[in-house]
């Protein structure tokens, strides 16, 4: 039986339908996309022994350091069961940063098995400086666990993965930091709506999402945590944010038609109200409709979040955050007594400032141009925006409609191009309204990864154009890679796509800035900074973003200041 086996941990009283033992009582499986099928599935999910010897199976197979500590180390070290001493007050290393192991499914005494096993990785794992999910990976596979030295051995093995390019838990402040920048960026793209809600309702956003790893990895339901397992151990790290995506996404849901007028509160309620959430989910979502909603997310490929997260480790690195320290609340950087805007209220602003990426938000707006101030010239525009990236551009017209657009590149960059009128920037650019209601349109190819399937290796010519007429051609460089080789979050010139008309971000020369291309312009300011046009483009793919015709009552410029900066 399975409590002979694998379930000498176990208290099978807790454990409901998953005591039963039923289903498939083996796996003939050797290849990978095979096992990932079934593991979406849920085919060993019935049997508590097949899915130990799955685990076994799919643990045994990760690349690991040469040198990899394996149970009979952890028996070496420990002694036999018979001498060991009581130790029911083990404390737990720093770096679980005060996480407990979640007692699941466990009899109480193997808590303490649990703690006995952390101790002893911390041992054996030096370069281990902060690791907040390691207590509920222990205590999940000691489910599916022989003894204490085989558990000790899986856990070793997900720690030693060396598998290139493939991530199964954090184990430095740095990565685990990065890692809630990436899913705050990825619940920005692929959860919108809950993502506004979080931004409506908690005052630190950046906060609330800190947790994200806890509400799958400790506050999950064990029926629902093992099916998680089930596919985490065949597809890795990305399926930790699918799953807290989709809870988000669930949260909100059940959060809707309660939230008019609601006020902001501090964030550890929120986190604690979405900790209660994630805790009773079994009510209201079964394992399976979780794990449906999760795989209908079509989130960016492995490759592509890597590179994300990677850019984040490099702006947290650039800060000098690389050990845990008390984070700056974002929302200081929007202090109503320190921000003032002639366009935007302090509440319009921090809306704007949710849709940027994660990797400015430890930074404060800084006015670099106002029309108000330093007139309406295109000369002085630019004089005071160059050297600076990203910025934001706020646009309100005498009809009181406000508009902008946020731009990722130095708009010194346009001198590459003469006296011609070239496009350049990044897939992270996007342009947005205030009315009727508050709206971004970002990178068409971020909602349509398809445009950018095509290999392209030739330079092509692009035209801007201005208020709808042609200037001289203006060229393009397209980088000779293949489009997998780019991100649409870092994009390093343009993409290579299947028109070239969907990579014109922003454009600028003495007479003109224009802000999206092909097939008309999301925004074109003339030289007085006076007059507009605003139109449908192909790289945003925008409605009007207010009068399609419209004359400038303002105009402002806003930078990003390094909030970490003395």
């Amino acid at each position: 039986m399975a409590e002979e086996d694998y379930g000498s941990f176990v208290d099978w009283k807790q454990m409901g339908d998953l005591a039963n033992s039923s289903g498939p009582t083996k796996v003939d499986c050797k290849d990978l996309k095979e096992f990932k099928q079934m593991a979406r599935q849920g085919y060993w999910a019935k049997n508590h022994k097949l899915r130990a010897q799955v685990y076994q199976q799919l643990i045994k197979a990760i690349p690991c350091r040469t040198v990899t500590p394996d149970a009979e180390v952890y028996r070496d070290i420990v002694g036999s069961a018979a001498t060991k001493k009581p130790s029911s007050h083990i404390p737990l290393p720093e770096f679980v940063d005060g996480n407990p192991v979640p007692r699941y499914c466990l009899k109480a005494e193997a808590v303490t098995s649990a703690h006995r096993i952390i101790n002893c990785l911390a041992g054996q794992f030096p370069d281990i400086s902060h690791c907040p999910s390691l207590p509920a990976v222990t205590s999940l596979l000691l489910h599916f666990s022989v003894d204490e030295a085989q558990c000790f051995e899986h856990v070793s093995r997900i720690l030693a993965c060396n598998e290139p390019g493939k991530r199964l838990l954090d184990q430095t402040f740095l990565a685990y930091e990065s890692s809630c920048m990436t899913f705050g960026d990825l619940a920005n793209k692929y959860c919108a709506a809950a993502h506004k809600l979080i931004v409506a309702t908690a005052q630190d956003v950046l906060e609330v999402y800190s947790d994200w790893q806890r509400w799958v990895l400790g506050d999950l339901p064990f029926s629902h945590m093992v099916r998680v397992l089930d596919v985490y151990l065949v597809e890795g790290y990305k399926i930790l944010y699918r799953v807290a995506i989709a809870l988000l996404k669930f949260y909100r849901k059940h959060k809707a038609g309660g939230q008019a007028g609601q006020q902001q509160q501090d964030s550890s309620k929120i986190k604690a109200d979405i900790q209660a959430f994630v805790a009773g989910i079994a009510s209201i979502v079964s394992p399976d409709k979780l794990l449906e909603k999760a795989f209908s997310i079509r989130l960016f490929s492995r490759k592509d979040i890597t590179l994300l997260q990677l850019t984040n480790e490099k702006s947290l690195q650039q800060k000098g955050i690389t050990v845990k320290q008390k984070r700056r609340n974002v929302q200081l950087a929007l202090n109503p007594d320190t921000f003032s805007s002639e366009i935007v209220s302090v509440k319009e602003m921090r809306d704007i400032w949710s849709w940027i990426p994660e990797r400015f938000a430890l930074c404060q707006p800084q006015l670099l141009f106002t029309t108000s101030t330093h007139g309406c010239s295109l000369n002085r525009f630019y004089s005071h925006c160059e050297g600076y990236e990203p910025t934001l551009l706020l646009i309100r017209t005498t009809d009181g409609d406000v508009c902008g657009a946020f731009l990722s590149t130095d708009w010194e960059e346009r001198k590459r191009g003469g006296n011609k009128l070239s496009f350049f920037g990044t897939g992270e650019c996007f342009v947005f309204r205030m009315k009727p209601e508050m709206e971004r349109f970002e990178w068409v190819v971020i909602r349509h990864p398809e445009l950018a399937s095509s290999i392209k290796t030739q330079g092509q010519e692009d035209t801007a154009s201005s208020e709808g007429q042609n200037t001289d051609n203006n060229s393009l460089e397209q980088p000779e890679k293949p489009a997998g080789d780019l991100s649409p979050f870092l994009a390093a010139r343009h993409f290579n796509l299947n028109s070239k008309n969907t990579s014109m971000f922003m454009a600028g020369n003495f007479d003109s800035i224009i802000v999206g291309g092909g097939e008309g312009n999301a925004l074109y300011i003339d030289s007085e900074l006076n007059h507009g046009r605003t139109g449908r483009c192909a790289t945003f793919d925008n409605p009007p973003l207010c009068a399609e015709s419209f004359q400038v009552a303002l105009l402002e410029v806003w930078g990003f200041q390094d909030a970490m900066a003395s």
